[in-house]
């Protein structure tokens, strides 16, 4: 394959819109050999490894504890970097969550800190945590942060593993964790701290738990990403970390955001507003195909494309959305909720997801074949809308149900009373 038709630089926006990034193209066993590269690189000479999830909490944990730990990268290298890609006016960086492995490329050359950091998701994170087995030295420190599995299985061979070799494990999170999965690890052996979801994000569980004086910068800091990751949006810092983590490396985040905070320097800011003229127009693009569904007593707005999906589900929401569904067009999609719907962890669980009431994500499993990527992109992920609408119709009969038998034992109460 030509390197041009997979180049999204070269891609008018509506086609960008409905096409994954390059790194989507590569073949898992090329993606996953350079992981490896990487991760031995990193891990070989580490005091401590973080698995992270790479949005702006989960890196805003690896700020924390590179602050803690002494170990920050000198962040006037990064801001060199930005500069450089203002004069290139270049168009992209990393595309979406396409190319994991692969956007960490331009970091190669740069000096490591002591602190590795193991960029991960919900679809990786057992392989990552293998990874700090295989290759960190013994008695190395672990955080896991904002990270939560759906099951125990999923984790239980790597996470004994990783046992084996760590000195300690410390887990962070805030998400929605299953009581029986949360006291399997801790049985493992682990230090897991699960924060209120409605109430704080990761980095203010990991800026509570660790055992360090930090300036108040960092506290700013967790406030600001909570404000994102709580979808409050009182804070109008919070959505350039969002953008700027979601757009740039990890190391170049972590770097900038453990050096000024919230408060990003202008370089950055410059960085930030050139991203944002074509990040809006994706919005758009995902908003003018949307279409509002009746589930139960729910209305759901159902739309695809490449695009930030928080924004594409508050446009929906405006438009009379009580949950929004925004399907990515490399096959996953987000599930965001309101006041008045806070399942959306129940209708992902239904489809090979999970995470919050009010805001979840889930990967469908009905992609055999090219062909069917192909059909995803061509209609726009009609199967996809398909499966995760049927998976609200089941919520919602499992609501009316619940509420049938509810009412049903309250008259059964009342029987008894009226007897008496």
């Amino acid at each position: 394959m030509e390197d041009e038709l997979i180049d999204s630089s070269r891609l008018s926006l509506p086609r960008k819109s409905v096409l994954p990034g390059a790194g989507f193209f590569y073949p898992d066993e090329f993606d996953e050999e350079r992981a490896e590269e990487r991760a031995k690189e990193k891990l070989e000479d580490a005091s401590v490894a973080v698995v992270t999830d790479t949005d702006a909490d989960g890196l805003g944990c690896v700020a924390l504890l590179r602050e803690a730990y002494d170990a920050a990268l000198d962040v006037a290298d990064f801001e060199d970097r930005i500069e450089e890609k203002l004069a290139d006016d270049e168009g992209d960086d990393e595309d979406e969550d396409d190319e994991p492995a692969l956007a960490e490329d331009d970091d190669e050359e740069r000096p490591k800190s002591p602190v590795a950091l193991m960029g991960s998701s919900p679809y990786s994170l057992e392989d990552d945590l293998q990874r700090v087995a295989d290759y960190a030295p013994e008695g190395v420190e672990v955080y896991v942060c904002d990270l939560c599995p759906d099951k125990f299985e999923y984790v239980e061979e790597e996470l004994a593993a990783l046992v084996e070799t760590a000195g300690e494990i410390h887990w962070y999170d805030h998400h929605q964790w299953k009581p029986e999965v949360a006291e399997a690890v801790r049985e493992a052996g682990v230090d897991l701290v699960v924060g209120e979801s409605d109430e704080e994000c990761s980095t203010d569980v990991t800026l509570r738990e660790l055992d360090y004086e930090f300036d108040e910068r960092f506290s700013e800091l967790a406030a600001v990403t909570r404000d994102h990751d709580l979808w409050l949006n009182e804070d109008e810092r919070s959505q350039d970390l969002a953008d700027y983590a979601y757009w740039t490396s990890k190391e170049e985040y972590v770097a900038v955001v453990g050096a000024y905070g919230a408060d990003l320097p202008p370089v950055v800011e410059e960085y930030i507003a050139h991203r944002r003229v074509e990040k809006e127009n994706l919005i758009q693009a995902a908003v003018d195909r949307a279409d509002l569904k009746t589930v139960g007593d729910w209305t759901v707005g159902v739309t695809y494309g490449r695009c930030s999906q928080n924004e594409v589900a508050d446009a929906l929401r405006e438009a009379g959305a009580d949950a929004a569904v925004v399907v990515k067009p490399a096959g996953s999609a987000s599930i965001r909720g309101s006041d008045d719907f806070e399942r959306c962890h129940e209708v992902a669980d239904l489809v090979n997801g999970g995470g919050h009431p009010k805001a979840a994500g889930c990967k469908p499993d009905i992609y055999d074949d090219m062909l069917d990527y192909a059909h995803h992109w061509t209609t726009q992920g009609a199967t996809t809308k398909r499966v995760i609408l049927r998976a609200f119709e089941q919520v919602a009969d499992a609501v009316e149900k619940a509420e049938a038998e509810a009412a049903a034992d309250d008259e059964d109460d009342e029987g008894v009373e009226t007897e008496r």
